[in-house]
């Protein structure tokens, strides 16, 4: 693993870390196609330790992850933009998540369809009356025939970044440099 170049903004709060991952809303799986990368936003739960998100079972991602399981799921929340008179002192509030390992399908019925619920659970808290039946993971197809592959990753390394907001500086829509004038700190 790399070492951070600014140790002071490594996340080391493992609460913390699996806080951010069960409340942000889109993470970034990186895959490797051959010699090209392959980024692709996603819909995931971060649940007993590994990280879950579904798709149609064909497809590029399905593809790539057939030829090389090796993955990078990235996740990031900015939380602002900190003003500062000076420009190099202008900052962004933000935290990140990197986590590495191996991507899987997950074929046992009653794990995909735990999953499911946690995403359902997460996206739409609520909405369903009663829980995911493993029938319907089971034999759902999409609108092109696909069945849906829940996919997990569990991580073999993760690094974690945060830089916290500070909302006296936090930059709004008619704030000027003059307002900020005695902020030399």
């Amino acid at each position: 693993m790399y070492e951070f170049r600014r140790p002071m903004l490594e996340c080391k709060d493992e609460a913390k870390i699996a806080a951010f991952l069960s409340t942000a809303a889109t993470g970034y799986l990186g895959l490797s196609d051959g010699q090209d990368p392959y980024v692709v936003p996603l819909n995931f739960v971060w649940w007993n330790g590994a990280i879950y998100f579904h798709g149609a079972m064909e497809g590029r991602k399905m593809e790539v992850l057939k030829r090389n399981d090796r993955a990078c799921f990235t996740v990031s929340e900015h939380f602002g933009t900190m003003v500062h008179p000076v420009p190099a002192n202008t900052d962004t509030g933000y935290m990140s998540v990197m986590l590495f390992g191996k991507a899987e399908i997950v074929t046992d019925l009653n794990e995909a369809t735990a999953a499911m619920q946690q995403l359902l659970d997460k996206y739409v808290p609520g909405y369903f009356s009663a829980p995911l039946a493993k029938h319907h993971v089971d034999s759902y197809r999409s609108s092109m025939g696909s069945r849906t592959a829940v996919v997990k990753i569990v991580p073999t390394a993760m690094t974690a970044k945060e830089k916290p907001l500070k909302e006296e500086r936090l930059f709004y829509e008619g704030r000027k440099v003059a307002d900020d004038a005695g902020m030399m700190t």
